[in-house]
């Protein structure tokens, strides 16, 4: 049976320390205060260093149990309920194993004396850093259910934003790929056996026929290698995209192309004033709302803007003065309206009405652009399909002449 030690303060807040052996660490602090104590910290002692906890739980929890959580423990926040006796409600009716699991090891934690977003914080797959830093600020500013509640409403929101995004996007991405997939079936099946017909006629092919028959004799000679060209760029594409140059580079490429650079701008755009006025309204000093925020825009480009508004803050300079450096982001209504609001003293209320009209309007577009899409890439592939169809039957006219 394992063997714990154990720091932990009585009543009059005398420290003690000791040492008990039981069956699991939830088992010690229940051990510890059944003897009137309340547990500071508690370490199971070993032989050699073994990863915490918290991390060698197996499972990922879904997202729907990460809002669940995150709903129940605002509720009985709200009602009074102390946050570790919250902690043991939720986790006992947790459906989901690994919740179940992951929400006893997060109440463990602060029962050893972690703060709630210290817990959190040793699971990035559930809790992303937004997330953690929003509750760290409901604990220092004494409002984590109202902070917690806000964050539940955030996500919700943003989850339904992210769906309509993917929804536009699914159609056109078919599209796409039936389109290559077709374009490779012809190059590498189809075309060939015509090559070899045309072939015993000899002659003279017409021009269109040359150049599919080219590309196809190229498809077939080189698609090979290309394949392994690309197992082996992918990785190396995907390793440098996850370093802070890549990123960066990917992010600014795709703020200049014409049409999708401006809907990544604007999605950033609602992420950042709803977390802001969420934080806002929660109760949480500018300074520290927009350094939460600058997390949520998503993009590290957009984000270097939110951070010199920051800094413009932080000198006494007004948010509006300091978004307006950054006009991709902030457009200069936008900034506008939150001058003013910073004047009339409803920020909070200003910049959630932003992104609700904003998210509006990003929908519009999305469907827009969608439809502008669809049949771009449908006519796309009649123009490949076609042109291959006719360079293919183009010989079949003349073949008297091609036999003579």
């Amino acid at each position: 049976m394992p063997t714990f030690t154990y720091i932990a303060l009585d009543e009059s807040g005398h420290e003690s320390a000791g040492t008990l052996t039981a069956e699991s660490r939830a088992v010690a602090l229940e051990q510890i205060m059944t003897k009137g104590l309340r547990p500071v910290a508690v370490e199971e002692k070993v032989t050699a260093p073994v990863r915490s906890r918290s991390w060698s739980l197996p499972g990922r929890v879904p997202r729907i149990h990460v809002e669940a959580f995150t709903r129940q423990l605002a509720n009985l926040l709200a009602a009074g309920v102390s946050l570790s006796r919250a902690l043991d409600v939720v986790s006992r009716e947790a459906s989901h194993p690994a919740a179940r699991k992951q929400w006893l090891a997060i109440r463990d934690d602060v029962l050893g004396g972690a703060s709630l977003a210290a817990a959190l914080a040793r699971w990035p797959k559930s809790f992303p850093p937004v997330y953690v830093a929003m509750v760290r600020a409901g604990e220092t500013g004494g409002f984590l259910d109202v902070v917690l509640e806000q964050i539940a409403d955030f996500r919700a929101r943003e989850q339904d934003l992210k769906g309509r995004v993917k929804a536009a996007l699914v159609y056109p991405v078919l599209l796409a790929v039936l389109a290559g997939a077709v374009l490779i079936f012809l190059l590498t099946y189809f075309i060939p056996r015509f090559s070899a017909i045309f072939a015993e006629f000899g002659g003279s092919l017409p021009w269109l026929t040359r150049v599919i028959v080219q590309l196809s004799r190229l498809a077939v000679r080189y698609g090979p290698f290309l394949a392994v060209a690309i197992f082996v760029v992918v990785p190396l594409a995907r390793r440098f995209l996850a370093g802070e140059a890549g990123r960066r580079a990917l992010e600014r490429a795709i703020l200049r192309v014409p049409v999708l650079g401006p809907v990544v701008a604007r999605f950033a755009l609602v992420r950042f004033c709803r977390m802001l006025g969420t934080l806002l309204r929660a109760g949480v000093s500018l300074v520290a709302a927009l350094q939460v925020a600058r997390e949520a825009v998503g993009n590290q480009t957009l984000a270097d803007g939110v951070t010199h508004a920051v800094d413009e803050v932080q000198r006494g300079t007004s948010l509006a003065r300091g978004l307006a450096a950054t006009p991709q982001l902030f457009p200069a209504a936008v900034v506008e309206m939150v001058a003013v609001a910073e004047e009339s003293g409803k920020l909070d209320k200003e910049l959630i009405r932003l992104a609700d009209v904003y998210e509006t309007e990003l929908d519009r577009e999305l469907r827009m652009l969608v439809a502008v899409v669809e049949p771009a890439l449908l006519f796309f592939m009649a123009i490949v399909v076609g042109a291959v169809v006719v360079g293919m039957l183009l010989p079949i006219f003349t073949l008297q002449e091609l036999i003579h």
